[in-house]
């Protein structure tokens, strides 16, 4: 049963990695879509967490996700099998690239193609963002923590001021921490 269930898993990674253009991003809406809609191996609040945790740990988002989905799904040997999975059809891919690399930026067709998958992206990640803002709990504190952060976002692009998406988290995480600590001071202080 186990070994079915990990070759499910390692088919499963194949595939969205190897029909996912546009990195770890692009590849959320893939995941919640086959392991919270499909397969219901996860439930939209645990994805939600999985994205905050991959995206908030060191390494690229879609090894993260696959390596936390893998565990979750079938312990360790659903980790190794689900981040070898997600990694095979990009190593291959760029290997073929290298091999041919002068060429296959030359042909124009190529570049097009390229242009036409970046749209792709672009929606991919919008698609995602928009069902893990659906999913994200609706109170005072999470609609002033989006509202607070998307305004930093767009005045830090339009000043060109260089801030990294991991400050964003770090600090967004720091204040959530800060907020439920001294709720649960509040409600001991009030029994």
């Amino acid at each position: 049963m186990k070994k079915k269930l990990i070759l499910n898993l390692f088919l499963t990674m194949l595939k969205i990695g190897a029909f996912t253009f546009g990195g770890g991003y692009a590849m959320i809406a893939l995941l919640q879509n086959e392991f919270v809609e499909k397969k219901k191996w996860l439930d939209e609040q645990e994805f939600l967490d999985l994205v905050a945790i991959a995206e908030s740990t060191p390494g690229p988002i879609a090894i993260n996700s696959s390596t936390y989905i893998g565990y979750r799904v079938a312990g360790f040997w659903g980790s190794f099998f689900a981040t070898v999975a997600i990694c095979i059809p990009s190593f291959i891919i760029i290997f073929l690239i290298s091999l041919f690399f002068d060429r296959f930026l030359s042909f124009s067709f190529v570049a097009n193609a390229f242009r036409g998958i970046q749209v792709c992206v672009v929606y991919l990640i919008f698609s995602a963002g928009l069902k893990m803002l659906k999913g994200i709990k609706k109170d005072a504190f999470s609609t002033v923590i989006l509202i607070l952060t998307m305004l930093c976002m767009i005045v830090f692009s339009l000043f060109s001021v260089k801030f990294s998406s991991i400050f964003y988290i770090l600090i967004s995480g720091a204040v959530g921490l800060f907020f439920s600590l001294v709720r649960k001071a509040n409600e001991e202080e009030n029994k």
